[in-house]
């Protein structure tokens, strides 16, 4: 249904934030023939939402993350239909080298039935032609998608545009309340508003961020060459993840692996490590990451968390080093819950994915949001 042509400064929906939280509550909304205005400070999206790894990691979730995955994974391939965007369907493949780790994935198999594929030394490298040798199985998890953010989400607010939402860029809400959002250029007028900003919560509504926890999650990423050119169709999880995925952390052998961890590689577990990577469409990987959590951060990259992140990366790829091309900070929501949805006045929700699962959840959530807030 295409949106209705809003009144002169009056529209259904507004909401402030471009990224991909705000983007997908867009996406619904135009599924459901409003009117949209979206507003955002920059000229375009920079944060969270083209910082990621474009992992679409709905396995790995548990409880209402896995069902809002489940929902997003169908809007995304339909998306990047429609929009134009790459998307892959290779899934995810999850890197065993420890006993305790193969236990949780046998866990994982049996309690999650066929989006759980147990693989053997040799399964796994029919997927990544390039591990360490210390790999000696993992699980593919078919589900999971892949998309380049940087591509996707620009893509996402062109097809919007074109379906006649108003984008207002380089516009930064000042205030909040029933029926308006009032801005650096004046003051707009909607039925309802959803405000998604992110950490950015807490300068806009900080009565809202503090009632949930909301602290700012830092995380060092880097982008670095491949070696010898080779491809990656999967995502790739490690052990690491286990330890910090839902779904996963759930199997019962995590605890061992978590205990092993502490043990055996303490520096990890203080920079809250979760070692992954994805592929980017021209073959340079996305690695990483690190967390650390404040309300607000000092300036100063520490480079010894940088260096804990290219070392693991190059022991699980089998390599001596890794050229970096692009180094840079992530910064996401988190709080005490993984989604934050308030209400502070009537007709306006305030919606954050607090976890750092935002592409994997944001299309799923954004249509739960829409029937609270319209009924």
């Amino acid at each position: 249904m295409a949106p209705r042509t809003p009144p002169t400064g009056h529209v259904d929906l507004a909401i402030v934030g471009a990224g991909v939280v705000g983007l997908a509550h867009a996406v619904e909304a135009v599924e459901r023939g409003l009117s949209v205005v979206v507003l955002d400070r920059d000229e375009r999206a920079v944060g969270a939402s083209v910082r990621n790894f474009g992992h679409i990691c709905l396995t790995a979730q548990h409880g209402p993350a896995l069902e809002y995955g489940l929902a997003a994974r169908e809007r995304w391939l339909a998306m990047a239909a429609k929009a134009g965007f790459w998307v892959s369907e290779a899934g995810t493949v999850v890197a065993a080298r420890t006993a305790d780790e193969h236990a949780v994935l046998a866990e994982f198999a049996a309690e999650r039935g066929d989006q759980v594929h147990l693989l053997d030394a040799a399964g796994v490298r029919s997927k990544l032609p390039r591990v360490s040798d210390e790999v000696t199985g993992g699980a593919w998890l078919p589900l999971d998608l892949r998309v380049d953010p940087r591509e996707a989400i620009p893509a996402l607010a062109a097809w919007l545009a074109a379906q006649g939402v108003d984008f207002r860029w380089h516009t930064s809400a000042t205030g909040v309340e029933t029926g308006a959002v009032h801005t650096t250029r004046g003051t707009v007028t909607a039925d309802r508003v959803v405000v998604a900003v992110g950490h950015d919560v807490d300068r806009l509504l900080p009565g809202v961020a503090e009632a949930a926890g909301v602290r700012r999650c830092l995380l060092q990423m880097l982008e670095v060459s491949t070696p010898d050119s080779v491809v990656f169709d999967p995502a790739v999880l490690t052990g690491l993840s286990m330890v910090r995925y839902a779904g996963l952390r759930a199997c019962p052998s995590a605890d061992e692996v978590q205990r092993r961890l502490a043990a055996d590689h303490p520096d990890l577990l203080e920079v809250v490590m979760n070692l992954m990577f994805t592929q980017r469409p021209g073959g340079d990987l996305v690695i990483g990451d690190t967390h650390a959590y404040a309300t607000t951060h000092g300036p100063f990259d520490d480079e010894a968390t940088a260096d804990l992140v290219l070392r693991e990366t190059a022991r699980l790829l089998g390599v001596d080093r890794l050229t970096v091309r692009r180094r840079w900070r992530g910064v996401y929501a988190s709080a005490d819950a993984e989604f934050l949805v308030a209400q502070p006045f009537p007709g306006v929700r305030v919606v954050s994915v607090t976890s750092g699962i935002g592409m994997t959840t944001a299309f799923g959530l954004a249509p739960t949001v829409l029937d609270d807030l319209l009924r």
